[in-house]
């Protein structure tokens, strides 16, 4: 299976992929090719281990560069990691089924347009709700409302701050973002 990551910052979820890749829990996962919407480590990430990069910091166009780079490459799945840009409606119509995104939060709780980062976990501590996670979910035309693929979660404890739910979600992207690439490869 020949992927596509899209990233926007640090880049650990691709780093996170591509370790996958390298010690073998992705078998037969090629990461074809990573794009940025930004400068950003995530692009540092791609070039070391060489993986054809490219910075498309025009966001207005994103979605239309994005698909002229993704054309004659058979790319078999677009991975949002850590990516921050809505695509358009139309990107997202022409590869349904083939991207995904992950979500630091239960969706379809905490989800939609400017849930994201600090914004979802302030919310989650601000609900009073006991247990939060990670979602990896298909993506469409509206902002985290595809179909869940899995999710992990954690007990929000009492106490807990916007970095202990970071972390906390970070540990447990890591798990899910691979079993749902892992379930896609095979088919399940």
């Amino acid at each position: 299976m020949r992927i596509a990551v899209f990233v926007s910052g640090s880049g650990s979820n691709l780093q996170n992929i591509i370790d996958a890749v390298q010690d073998g829990r992705l078998a037969n996962v090629e990461i074809a090719m990573v794009m940025a919407d930004r400068d950003c480590y995530g692009i540092v990430r791609a070039l070391d281990v060489d993986i054809p990069t490219y910075l498309l910091e025009d966001r207005s166009t994103f979605s239309e560069d994005a698909d002229h780079n993704l054309e004659g490459e058979d790319i078999d799945l677009i991975v949002l990691a850590g990516f921050l840009s809505i695509l358009t409606p139309e990107f997202t119509q022409k590869w349904e089924g083939k991207i995904i995104n992950i979500h630091p939060a239960l969706l379809p709780k905490f989800g939609g347009k400017g849930m994201y980062g600090k914004q979802v976990h302030k919310a989650v501590l601000e609900s009073g709700d006991t247990e939060s996670g990670a979602t990896v979910h298909y993506v469409t035309a509206g902002v985290d409302e595809g179909e869940i693929i899995v999710q992990g979660t954690f007990p929000v404890e009492k106490g807990d701050t916007i970095e202990d739910l970071q972390r906390k979600v970070a540990e447990v992207e890591k798990e899910i973002l691979i079993e749902a690439i892992q379930k896609i490869n095979l088919g399940l």
